[in-house]
């Protein structure tokens, strides 16, 4: 409800204001799962694809910013939760299972989720490698893969800046990525590696980005990470929502 007040009421004021030129809504799918893939340049890209896209997208946040008490504490609930985010605790020794359970379960519930496979913002503008996640799960849930690419937004909201600038964005919606499902000669990594290229080659040709083939560094609110690497990342401040580069091993 939040969600659905924000859209109808901060939506009309982000076109008036800002005047974005959104492309290519008609490829996103107005019922069912799907996911839209997108770059990421600044921290207004959640909030321009929550509320620029066709329909309602969900994107994965810490638990902590729905924790918090007082007048800050109440203003950034609101705010996470009225951009449609779901909470997942970053600390628990689960963490990084509960995250993918959590954009799987938005799936399952025929809801649009929103990742950045780059895993950060890139801070020098290129695109970078894409974390085999968003592959796993496409394979996994079935759920189309809509490309987004966003430009415009590291200058509207630049790294380090608090308040955003009047400057123009665009947002675009590319067709469905064609990811296969089975493929008899391909080990399952092989078969996320490649669908993942394919849907980081998609997303460059949208934003005209210089690919770059190598991860960012540092992910910083990155969507879901390789369980076994979750305890590591967590001593290095990282968020265990880094996706992951195979999916969670059953026991």
């Amino acid at each position: 409800m939040p969600y659905m007040l924000a859209r109808l009421l901060l939506a009309p004021l982000l076109r008036l204001i800002y005047r974005p030129v959104v492309r290519g809504r008609s490829n996103v799918p107005r019922r069912g799962p799907v996911i839209l893939a997108s770059n990421h340049l600044s921290f207004v890209d959640s909030i321009a694809i929550a509320l620029l896209a066709p329909r309602p997208v969900h994107f994965l946040a810490k638990d902590t910013y729905f924790t918090g008490r007082g007048v800050k504490g109440a203003l950034t609930r609101c705010f996470f939760a009225a951009l449609g985010c779901v909470p997942v605790d970053r600390n628990a020794h689960r963490g990084a299972r509960a995250s993918l359970e959590a954009a799987q379960q938005v799936l399952m519930s025929n809801g649009a989720f929103g990742i950045y496979p780059e895993g950060s913002r890139s801070l020098d503008g290129h695109l970078h490698r894409g974390r085999t996640g968003v592959a796993w799960l496409a394979l996994a849930t079935g759920a189309p893969v809509i490309p987004v690419a966003l430009t415009g937004t590291d200058r509207l909201l630049p790294v380090g800046r608090r308040l955003p600038r009047f400057h123009r964005i665009t947002v675009t919606f590319g067709r469905p990525v064609d990811c296969p499902t089975h493929h008899a000669a391909m080990h399952p990594a092989q078969m996320r590696r490649a669908t993942t290229d394919q849907i980081m080659s998609a997303i460059g040709d949208l934003s005209g980005q210089r690919y770059v083939p190598n991860y960012l560094n540092a992910p910083e609110e990155a969507p879901l990470s390789q369980p076994g690497r979750a305890r590591k990342s967590r001593r290095r401040g990282t968020s265990p929502s880094q996706w992951a580069e195979r999916p969670p091993m059953k026991h």
